[in-house]
């Protein structure tokens, strides 16, 4: 089957090369392979083809961010497309092991905890029934913190502040009168001997 393609004209092209995670340039560059085999395309992974998917599958596994970076469009354009599909096949798996095991180990979890209920030991009875407590579906154990706000007018909270600020400071108490001594005016210098002009040579 012939396949005829039409190219659309006038598409303006982004300036900057968009960068995208791996999974998604690998599942979008696999869609296209995979429209291209139902017109003929090949798609049958040879030895080399596996290679390239592993090796991108485990370095995306290592570190996605720097994968991602360094799997380009321009690098991604010359690979094969069945070394493309294999990727993407192995990428999405991969996500969808992670989230099944997940899940497997939260049932294996609760499980055991749900045996242990069983336990002769009393501690270890009470221990299993508060973890399956604090699971989040069940939520019996789960530590809230309640923060209740109160609105007060501006009036309420000044006279509040200014009853706080009262009780801070201290009452000043009356201050004396001044006691006002009357009496001669003294020359200190005569006083003292200092008027002899001892001290003028200085």
């Amino acid at each position: 089957m012939t396949l005829s393609l039409e190219p659309e004209l006038g598409v303006p092209l982004s300036k900057g090369a968009r960068k995208l995670d791996l999974k998604k340039r690998a599942e979008a560059a696999a869609n296209t392979a995979l429209d291209l085999a139902e017109h003929g395309l090949d798609l049958l992974p040879n030895k080399e083809d596996k290679d390239v998917a592993a090796k991108l599958s485990s370095s995306y596994a290592s570190d996605p961010a720097k994968t991602s970076k360094t799997a380009s469009a321009v690098r991604m354009s010359t690979l094969t497309p069945a070394s493309i599909v294999l990727t993407n096949s192995i990428l999405s798996e991969f996500g969808r092991s992670v989230v099944e095991s997940s899940v497997q180990i939260r049932h294996l979890v609760t499980n055991k905890l749900l045996l242990e209920t069983e336990n002769p030991d009393p501690r270890t009875r009470i221990r299993a029934l508060e973890l399956l407590g604090k699971i989040s579906d069940v939520g019996l154990f789960a530590e809230k913190s309640e923060i209740t706000i109160t609105h007060q007018s501006t009036d309420d909270l000044k006279s509040k502040l200014r009853r706080k600020l009262e009780k801070l400071v201290p009452v000043e108490e009356e201050a004396e009168d001044a006691v006002v001594l009357d009496g001669e005016a003294i020359d200190l210098e005569e006083e003292l001997g200092l008027d002899d002009g001892f001290y003028d040579d200085e």
